[in-house]
């Protein structure tokens, strides 16, 4: 590495007196004395085994050498220049890629809000996002090919590491309903209501299920899906009622939805995964950081304004 250092040195000294046409000029450009110029010409003179300048009226003038190589060294240099811009933004976290797994209601609702807000003050940082179901998600996951995942039904692995955040759980219904006027909605509420759900094998479908049979009361099967966003969908056209998390909720909010808590107090988990043998780079960290930072106002146990 210092060998490698010490010929890039060489390099900046060489085109700095080709510029300046004397060893002082190119010292004080190089903010190094004129004594450590020489040395470092006379040791890449020695290298390359030919005379690097020849002296006219009291400049120094590159030899035909030098300006046959001069292209070369110019392209070696601004790529050396480019490779520490980019290593300095690496550092501060302002370049780097972040492959994304995520289910697929999140693609289009909750994390393109995100991701605009990290990358406002990162240009140098891309991403791929993926969705897909959660069985894929951890497929992936443990075999490295994504370096952060969102997704839920995770009941672990030793491959991949996982952060559970609980989410509010409330009723979405249409604009002008009737469930308007209630403060929170109980499945009293719904004796006679269609229900719109999510799929039957989910550990939410399940939680959703005992609130209704320790209220005595039947739930109504009406829709079931795969995604929160299609429920919401659904509800704004009037189709039924629905129990979602209130991430998913929130984003129809101006749209035609309106939405209460709903009681007894019901959590949708969402895991935040990523490989435990895969070594996440800065920039990754800071975004699944700011990413659970942005589920905080919809958390179990807090009060969203």
């Amino acid at each position: 590495m210092k060998r490698h250092f010490k010929r890039i040195r060489q390099l900046e000294a060489l085109m700095a007196v080709s510029t300046n046409g004397s060893v002082t000029a190119a010292a004080t450009d190089l903010g190094i004395s004129q004594p450590a110029v020489s040395r470092l010409l006379s040791d890449l003179e020695k290298s390359l085994g030919f005379q690097l300048f020849d002296r006219r009226e009291g400049r120094l003038v590159p030899s035909q050498e030098v300006r046959y190589l001069q292209p070369s060294v110019e392209r070696v240099l601004e790529l050396m220049k480019q490779i520490s811009d980019v290593s300095q933004d690496i550092t501060k976290r302002k370049a780097g890629h972040i492959r994304i797994a995520c289910l697929s209601g999140f693609a289009t609702s909750h994390l393109p809000n995100v991701i605009a807000e990290f990358l406002e003050h990162r240009p140098g940082v891309t991403m791929t996002i993926e969705p897909d179901r959660p069985e894929r998600i951890l497929e992936w996951m443990i075999g490295e090919q994504y370096d952060f995942g969102i997704t839920d039904s995770f009941n672990g692995h030793p491959a991949v590491e996982s952060r559970d955040i609980d989410v509010r759980t409330v009723c979405v219904f249409p604009t002008g309903h009737e469930l308007e006027e209630l403060s929170e909605v109980s499945p009293t509420d719904l004796a006679n209501a269609k229900i719109i759900h999510t799929r039957r094998d989910s550990d939410f479908f399940g939680k959703l299920s005992k609130a209704f049979q320790s209220a005595n009361v039947k739930l109504n099967s009406h829709i079931e899906v795969w995604q929160f966003a299609a429920a919401c969908e659904l509800a704004v056209k009037g189709v039924g009622i629905s129990l979602v998390s209130e991430l998913d909720a929130v984003q129809y909010a101006d749209n035609g939805l309106r939405y209460r808590p709903f009681k007894p107090l019901l959590s949708h988990t969402l895991s935040l995964v990523r490989p435990i043998l895969k070594q996440p780079s800065l920039v990754t960290l800071e975004f699944i950081e700011q990413f659970q930072e942005s589920l905080a106002p919809f958390k179990v146990g807090k009060l969203h304004h």
